[in-house]
């Protein structure tokens, strides 16, 4: 019995080790899932073209974009009709440390040249929100605007380029206008003018989703590289 008591010790040792190293196996497995199951989350950033003024809301272009997306993939719309480059600018860091986001697309700058306000005002913001998402580990997309024509040839080449602009500087994607094909097509446009009707939602969609889609197969690999 004496010979043998140290035989039974040292298989109880033996099962208490196997034991912790599958419970910590388990463990590691469970976070590893948690992990690769964390969905990605992507900030719309923008003024009432991507608040869907005028509009019901589930026909606006994000709500599309949340349909056409896995449940992988979370949407959250933080924007505001009427919003200026200068709000954006003043809200963001708050929205960054609550959704803490993947990718931000920044939609914003039309209401600033709706106002007339200088294209090196509404760059400096833009820049301010570029810096901030990058620091907070987000990509950015940028998503263009561009302003009537009645407010000078200047002007409107001077706000067309800080999209450009800014796009080059911080190396991050740009889609050149969100209206394309949509702003000069009466049909497309609510009564003012200035806001698409639901029928161009989709449209507004098309628009932006190569270049997201890019960026989200760019974040699966990620994902899956360090999974």
């Amino acid at each position: 019995m004496v010979q043998g008591f140290p035989v039974v010790i040292g298989f109880s040792r033996s099962m208490r080790f196997k034991r912790l190293w599958q419970l910590a196996l388990a463990a590691g497995l469970l976070w590893a899932s948690a992990a690769l199951a964390a969905p990605t989350t992507v900030m719309v950033m923008g003024d009432s073209l991507s608040a869907a003024y005028g509009i019901e809301r589930e026909f606006g272009w994000v709500n599309l974009l949340s349909k056409r997306l896995d449940d992988d993939v979370e949407i959250v719309n933080a924007s505001i009709s009427g919003e200026t480059t200068s709000g954006g600018a003043a809200r963001l860091p708050e929205l960054l440390g609550q959704h803490d986001p993947d990718i931000v697309l920044l939609e914003l700058g039309g209401n600033d040249g709706l106002r007339g306000l200088p294209p090196g005002q509404m760059r400096a913001n833009l820049a301010r929100m570029i810096e901030a998402s990058q620091d907070a580990g987000a990509k950015v997309l940028l998503l263009g605007i561009e302003v009537p024509p009645n407010y000078g040839q200047a002007y409107t080449d001077a706000f067309r380029r800080v999209y450009q602009g800014l796009a080059d500087e911080y190396g991050i994607p740009l889609v050149p206008f969100l209206l394309e094909g949509i702003a000069l097509d009466k049909s497309l446009m609510q009564n003012d003018g200035i806001h698409p009707t639901a029928a161009a939602q989709p449209r507004i969609l098309d628009n932006v989703w190569p270049t997201l889609e890019s960026l989200l197969t760019e974040e699966r690999q990620l994902a899956e590289q360090q999974g």
